[in-house]
């Protein structure tokens, strides 16, 4: 508090130690919980308005979990003597499985939305914890930013976009699901500083050149207002993404939001396996806009081969490891979000509109609608 101020110190959230289920803690479950009873304890006396939980476990946890979980909230608090401690929130952590099949990239959707549905399910069984914000401490599709291999070979391209923005939505699915309070989900990514350009570890930036990936959550960031339904007749069903993952047809889905004066889809084209495929030719249908008639403006960005894809335009320059200046400056532009073809008008009657988008495989557009004025 001396140091950054009481304001910026109430934001943050205080946990006590990383997957302690593992073994990244060596001692038994009832030590970690009282460690973890003395801990918040402290933190409160320092700041009593400190937003305090966890246990931010390696996966959903299981048993260890419930009992944690049953600790803080039935159990008689170490520090204290009292029943229960503080809890402002639950974290967990939640992974994919990628695998190297058949010279490609398969990834696990299914084994990252699998641990969410049961943490989930584990969070919604205590009637005490229905309002409390739940936080995917680390949300990723696989489990060690640092390693290499064939298998994480989709880190740098627009597979890693894809995949965000599909699992992303379906952790908003599950939530509304089980009647959880999902606050947010953080990605476990490093800078990986003086190694080699693209050279493989789970980054947002590689030397300081934007990853696909990063413009996903740039997509993500210009949605507000609320969100709305969507239905794709070429979604695949949330039981089967949690059964089997993306293995059969695509998931050509989207996800919406809705302001006063703008609304924003976010379409994604994605499959577990790193195979070429035919473009998805999309056909979006708006309907209950406020305008009776009228137009909107539209603004079309694009993750693709060829936009906002840092990693591809480093490869047409020969993917060199000591770029120069020049080469620098047009990674740096390859690496931003950027909008597909120029202006464009959408027409809308009776509160309806109708885009039609061809999406490559793998690829993410952000649809953005904006209008001026009031139903007539």
């Amino acid at each position: 508090m001396e140091k950054y101020g009481r304001a910026e110190v109430e934001r943050w959230c205080w946990e006590v130690w990383n997957e302690a289920n593992i073994g990244y803690w060596r001692g038994t479950p009832a030590e970690f919980r009282k460690l973890h009873d003395y801990a918040i304890d402290g933190v409160r006396h320092a700041l009593p308005t400190a937003r305090v939980g966890g246990p931010d476990s390696a996966g959903h946890g299981g048993q260890w979990t419930r009992d944690f979980l049953e600790h803080c909230l039935r159990g008689t608090n170490y520090a204290t003597g009292r029943i229960g401690t503080p809890l402002d929130f639950v974290s967990f952590h939640a992974k994919g499985a990628p695998t190297y099949v058949d010279g490609h990239v398969r990834m696990g959707i299914a084994a990252q939305l699998q641990t969410i549905d049961e943490g989930f399910r584990l969070v919604a069984s205590f009637p005490e914890l229905k309002a409390t914000p739940i936080i995917l401490g680390e949300s990723d599709p696989e489990g060690c930013a640092a390693c290499q291999g064939p298998q994480l070979g989709y880190r740098n391209g627009t597979m890693c976009a894809s995949y965000t923005a599909a699992s992303f939505a379906r952790k908003l699915d599950l939530a509304e699901r089980h009647g959880v309070n999902f606050e947010g989900a953080l990605t476990w990514a490093f800078e990986f500083e003086d190694q080699p350009y693209f050279v493989g570890f789970r980054s947002l930036a590689s030397n300081g050149i934007d990853k696909p990936v990063l413009n996903v959550f740039r997509m993500f960031s210009q949605m507000r207002g609320r969100r709305l339904a969507v239905h794709s007749d070429a979604a695949v069903p949330l039981d089967t993404m949690l059964k089997s993952g993306v293995r059969g047809q695509p998931d050509v889905a989207a996800l919406a939001s809705r302001d006063d004066d703008q609304l924003c889809v976010l379409v994604w084209h994605y499959h577990d396996d790193d195979l070429p495929g035919a473009a998805a030719e999309v056909t979006l249908s708006a309907s209950g806009l406020p305008l009776a008639k009228g137009s909107a403006q539209i603004q079309h960005f694009r993750i693709d081969q060829d936009h906002s894809n840092a990693f591809t335009a480093w490869q047409r320059l020969g993917s060199p490891q000591q770029p120069t200046a020049g080469q620098y400056r047009q990674l740096e532009q390859a690496g931003r979000l950027s909008v597909l073809g120029g202006p464009a008008q959408a027409e809308i009657v009776d509160g309806q509109a109708a885009l039609r988008v061809s999406l490559p495989r793998q690829g993410v557009s952000l649809l953005v609608l904006t209008w001026k004025g009031t139903a007539r």
